[in-house]
């Protein structure tokens, strides 16, 4: 899911939308990854955006 985010949006794109840290200061998959596991509002919000992308 968060790869597919990426591919479409792109991390610039990914951090103004849902602005955390992981996806604006020197994003990866893997430390995006390990917040997003650690923190569920912020889980909530990638999967609310994938789900919209879908449409």
């Amino acid at each position: 899911m968060l790869t597919d985010l990426v591919d479409h949006f792109g991390w610039e794109e990914l951090a103004r939308r849902i602005p955390i840290k992981c996806f604006s200061n020197d994003p990866s998959i893997k430390s995006s990854l390990n917040f997003l596991r650690r923190t569920p509002w912020a889980r909530a919000q990638v999967e609310q955006l994938d789900a919209r992308m879908r449409r």
